[in-house]
């Protein structure tokens, strides 16, 4: 039963890296989104407030935060789901946390992640 459940997991995993992001970026999570018959991407814009590895590679995921007339959207995209196509780093935040769950609490402002300050040389 073991070496099943092994096979099955190793099957699911993503081939093609997912990109480079980390907690506090702001990204564009492009998704696969299916309406009757039709099928479309859809674009979600937010703050990476968490990460998780998962036990294996097989369960990890990550949490992307955006505010939409003034309500908190959070979701939770998993890493190796075909209905994730891929996620764009639109600008790299400063942070000292593992998990920006404290972003819930601040309200305007407040929710503003310092940017990274990249050199180029």
């Amino acid at each position: 039963m073991h070496a099943l459940v092994k096979s099955v997991e190793e099957s699911s995993i993503r081939q093609e890296p997912l990109g480079d992001f980390n907690v506090g970026d702001t990204v564009n999570v492009h998704t696969r989104i299916k309406e009757g018959d039709k099928e479309r991407i859809q674009i979600f814009t937010g703050t990476v407030i968490r990460k998780v590895a998962g036990h294996g590679s097989n369960n990890a995921s990550f949490t992307v935060r955006r505010i939409v007339e003034g309500e908190g959207i959070e979701r939770i995209f998993p890493v190796n789901s075909p209905r994730v196509l891929k996620v764009e780093v639109k600008r790299q935040g400063r942070v000292r946390r593992a998990k920006l769950y404290y972003l819930r609490d601040r309200v305007g402002k407040a929710t503003k992640v310092r940017e990274k300050i990249v050199s180029k040389k």
